[in-house]
């Protein structure tokens, strides 16, 4: 199990990583780093001898955490932001149908399951709705709660 990142590389984080319990001073499921933050290989550990751990410090964060090898990319590659993130809440901007059935009606509510951030056309998501449909929808389709309700006390 050779690592893929050496000590001093520059590595970007692709997902959020949040308190496991680990962390001291900070509650289990606090955000302390956010995806897209780029941060320095301090060090390369095992975990059940089947994980490598980077121990990454990031600067901009203030502080250094372990992260698998799979939540890393190295600095330099492309990076694709998106506005949201595993477990949170969004709102459809309009109705969502397939075949000419409308499925959600638009300011419909869901969480997102997934994110899609390698599709052509942009970054989509699959959106789990309170009718018990998963559907893919691109992430011009959707807004934060708050958004949305900014965007609606000022449509009229």
């Amino acid at each position: 199990m050779l690592p893929q990142f050496e000590y001093g590389e520059a590595v970007r984080l692709i997902r959020n990583v949040r308190n496991d319990g680990t962390y001291p001073g900070t509650a289990v499921g606090e955000l302390l780093v956010r995806r897209g933050s780029v941060g320095c290989v301090y060090d390369v550990g095992s975990y059940l001898q089947d994980q490598l751990i980077y121990r990454v410090h990031f600067l901009d964060a203030g502080r250094t955490v372990g992260c698998r090898e799979d939540e890393l990319i190295a600095a330099s590659e492309p990076w694709i932001p998106n506005l949201f993130e595993f477990r949170e809440p969004v709102v459809v901007r309009k109705a969502l149908a397939i075949r000419g059935e409308v499925i959600v009606e638009k300011g419909g509510t869901g969480t997102v399951e997934k994110v899609l951030r390698d599709w052509p056309g942009g970054v989509q998501y699959h959106i789990h709705f309170g009718n018990g449909r998963i559907l893919q929808v691109p992430e011009t389709a959707l807004a934060s709660p708050e958004t949305a309700n900014h965007e609606q006390a000022h449509a009229g």
